[in-house]
């Protein structure tokens, strides 16, 4: 039971949120809109834009306190993003991949490991990216990139590609497995330096949406890294990929896919009443109006899923189902929803300059993002089998 003390500071834990809730409002709202526009204009996100994000600290809203973090709870960063995602894809990213990548990290490293690593990350001092896809593999037990020991170092061989911010960050979160190692026994993660001997970086090309989120593809010829970079131990890669990054991150990616829909719709129900055929507004047709009802549904469908699997989180209990789960509704919701969006604004969505036609371009990144919809299906139905 709380008491009175335990009462109050949770009542103004509640008001500080609130209070940040309403600052993110009126940013997204207000001169975050002209970001995005100059953002796609000019087909680049620099700097700049990571670094008004990181002046209002909205790169550190998920990290513990300790680390210089708001501390706020996972359900509380995921209302936030929702907001966020409402903006250009690229934004959204920023915020969503600063938010994440420290949890690997905390999850599993060595008190030195944090001290080096974890504030100068979530104050925006330093960077990281996340590698772990490979352009011979997939994304789990048949990571080809190879690791073994040698006079106090890890030697890597292999690739990693469409590495997010991996062309910009000053560490590269490693996902590969020792030489002759077996499934996931010999799985590590490694915290790689982008200036690592034998690691050479190249850009790749620009993606059909996200405009100006560089990707990168990473090259290992016997790369050097000291055996103080492992985090955890060998054997725990892909538990700390999964249960430190990847499962949070799923639901984090659904709830991307929530806020993007939700400004469809909101788009959408706009343009139905403004645009006026045969002498009345779209609004006034009962097809248009089946069609919003469906998109506002799958929308809050997809947002409670989400945030079913946040309290998941927050409790403990998070299962790598429930946040495939999410993630899958949430993706297979906006491609439904964005879909409809062309339908009431018609020709004109597909033509440059207008959000809806970016914000259909942006939608099909999340495909993709930390697993496809096969991927989730297989990890819901892996689950469902292994029961008695």
């Amino acid at each position: 039971m709380m008491t009175w003390e335990d009462q109050v500071n949770a009542s103004m834990n509640e008001a500080l949120y609130r209070k940040l809730q309403e600052d993110v409002v009126a940013y997204v709202n207000g001169p975050a809109r002209g970001l995005s526009e100059r953002i796609e204009e000019s087909g680049e996100c620099g700097d700049e834009v990571r670094e008004e994000l990181r002046e209002r600290g909205y790169l550190k809203l998920a990290a513990p306190e300790e680390y210089g973090g708001m501390g706020l709870t996972f359900l509380q960063y995921l209302e936030l993003l929702e907001l966020f995602s409402q903006l250009h894809g690229s934004i959204r990213t920023i915020v969503h991949v600063h938010n994440g990548i420290w949890r690997p990290i905390h999850y599993a490293a060595s008190q030195e490991q944090r001290r080096a690593l974890m504030k100068p990350l979530v104050k925006g001092e330093m960077t990281a990216a996340f590698a772990m896809a490979e352009p011979t593999a997939g994304t789990g037990t048949d990571i080809r990139t190879s690791a073994r020991r040698e006079n106090g170092h890890f030697i890597l061989n292999g690739a990693k590609w469409m590495v997010t911010f991996g062309d910009t960050a000053d560490y590269v979160l490693l996902i590969a497995r020792m030489e002759n190692a077996p499934g996931s026994d010999g799985t590590i993660a490694l915290m790689v330096k982008s200036d690592a001997p034998g690691l050479a970086i190249k850009k790749m090309p620009p993606t059909q949406g996200l405009t100006g989120t560089g990707h990168a593809h990473l090259y290992f010829k016997d790369c050097r890294v000291p055996e103080n970079c492992l985090l955890g131990e060998v054997g725990q890669g892909l538990s700390i990929a999964l249960g430190g990054f990847l499962n949070p991150s799923r639901i984090s990616v659904g709830m991307t896919c929530v806020g993007l829909a939700q400004r469809t719709l909101d788009l959408s129900v706009e343009r139905s009443r403004k645009r006026v055929t045969y002498g009345k507004p779209l609004s006034q047709r009962q097809i248009v109006q089946t069609w919003l009802a469906e998109m506002a549904t799958d929308i809050e469908a997809a947002r409670q899923l989400c945030l079913h699997s946040g309290r998941a989180q927050c409790e403990g209990t998070l299962t790598p189902a429930q946040a495939s789960m999410a993630k899958l509704f949430a993706l297979e919701m906006l491609q439904r929803v964005t879909d409809k969006a062309q339908q009431i604004y018609g020709g004109i969505s597909y033509f440059k300059g207008m959000e809806i036609e970016r914000i259909y371009r942006d939608a099909r990144a999340q495909k993709f993002e930390e697993g496809s919809s096969e991927i989730q299906k297989a990890v819901i139905a892996r689950q469902l089998l292994s029961k008695d």
